[in-house]
């Protein structure tokens, strides 16, 4: 842990953007027709995601929760398989949905951050080969086609897709390769609608040796970080999808096709050769077990963010995710206030980092479960009313200062959280 009641002051540059954000199957409920709802009937996940918090029908009152909570953007994404459930069947009701939610944010004074393919596909795409066949570009394109004229009068800023560069059997490869190229299919297709600033956002992991100085865990961790970080910004930078133990790819098309760094960051993964998956443990005084069970964000790390950030000097930088899940919302205090001094930090260094969406604004369906609890606002599954956690109104004063101070902190945190007797406030 830290002692964030020693953190000196600080505050963004001007015109920094502030926000929040969630993805559609994880809030919307009754999300049918994609291919994560089918692994969650076939049993495949530990719950299923359901009604989740019915943001489908409650969209108008997360626009209105937003406002009062002062953040200036929201990102959220389009599912696609609401649009077209059924293979060149669109659903016009479903485009005009989102065509009300993202009106109802811009009425309120809020930018819209929009995403296109967020995980969820639908479920005739995933039958076909999904992402991993190049030839299922003409269908991806179609979509696109369809949905975004409809909503470019409304979109700020754009997501193509999310994190498609993580995972390594033989299936993710042909994914996170491809997806590159589909990536950019859809930055041409936006820019024919919208003179809004595209990009896709991308899992940006931090990969360190289990052993600093062994020569072999530094070797894995570097083989790692080109292939899951490094061969999406060599390709958009030189239009070369370079990836180890493949022929490279040559695909012009590709190059320049993001116009800012979306970057989605938590933590680091550690890096074990000795292992056969390389997979390495967290450093025992580092885990943080806050909600209760293994999860690859028990940890705080904030470090990783200046890593992260001061690779990419070549470009503005967006956060588009980062946040803390936990069931003491006081760990989330402390989270928001480490992570958004190394954003400082980085900025100092000169990185253009122009915005940062915490996620999440609800406590949704975290893939697979609900019990990793990511919210700035909790959410009764049975009325699913939202009520404000003490992180969302100190994130709020953060906002309206743009910048932490200790007067706002000790506002919201009189002591440093624990997880002695697994304290469950929240």
């Amino acid at each position: 842990m830290y002692d964030v009641f020693s953190l000196k002051d600080f505050t963004f540059p001007d015109n920094f953007i502030w926000g929040s954000s969630y993805a559609g199957h994880q809030v919307e409920g009754n999300n049918k027709f994609n291919q994560w709802w089918d692994r969650e009937q076939e049993g495949k996940t530990e719950q299923k995601s359901g009604m989740a918090c019915n943001s489908y029908e409650l969209y108008e009152t997360d626009a209105r929760l937003v406002q009062e909570l002062s953040h200036q953007a929201f990102r959220t994404s389009v599912e696609w398989c609401r649009i077209e459930p059924h293979m060149g069947e669109f659903n016009a009701e479903a485009a005009e949905h989102y065509i009300r939610f993202f009106a109802s944010l811009k009425e309120k004074g809020i930018k819209v951050f929009a995403t296109l393919v967020h995980f969820t596909h639908p479920s005739w795409f995933e039958k076909i080969g999904h992402f991993k066949k190049r030839e299922n570009l003409s269908y991806f394109e179609r979509y696109l086609e369809y949905i975004v004229p409809k909503i470019a009068p409304y979109v700020d800023i754009w997501n193509v897709m999310n994190e498609f560069n993580m995972g390594n059997d033989e299936d993710r490869i042909n994914s996170k390769t491809n997806s590159v190229v589909f990536h950019a299919l859809g930055y041409r297709v936006i820019k024919k609608y919208s003179k809004a600033p595209v990009s896709s956002a991308h899992a940006l992991v931090q990969y360190m040796p289990y052993r600093p100085y062994d020569e072999w865990d530094n070797m894995l961790a570097k083989l790692f970080d080109m292939r899951d970080n490094e061969y999406f910004f060599h390709a958009i930078r030189t239009g070369e999808i370079i990836y180890p133990g493949r022929d490279v790819i040559v695909a012009p098309e590709v190059k320049d096709t993001v116009d800012y760094w979306s970057i989605n960051s938590y933590t680091r993964d550690m890096v074990d050769c000795r292992r056969a998956r390389g997979n390495g443990d967290k450093y025992i005084h580092k885990n943080l077990d806050m909600i209760g069970r293994k999860f690859f964000a028990n940890e705080m790390y904030p470090e990783c963010m200046i890593a992260n950030l001061d690779r990419l000097r070549d470009k503005a930088v967006f956060i588009s995710e980062n946040g803390c899940a936990c069931h003491n919302d006081d760990f989330r205090i402390v989270y928001l206030s480490l992570y958004l001094s190394a954003i400082y930090e980085a900025i100092k260094m000169g990185v253009n980092v122009i915005g940062y969406m915490h996620w999440s604004l609800l406590d949704n369906f975290e893939w697979g479960s609900y019990v990793p609890t990511f919210g700035l606002c909790s959410v009764d599954s049975k009325t699913f009313k939202r009520t404000p956690k003490n992180s969302a109104y100190f994130y709020k004063e953060i906002i309206e200062n743009n910048g932490f101070s200790q007067g706002i902190l000790r506002r919201y945190l009189k002591k440093l959280p624990t997880l002695d007797n697994h304290d469950n406030n929240s």
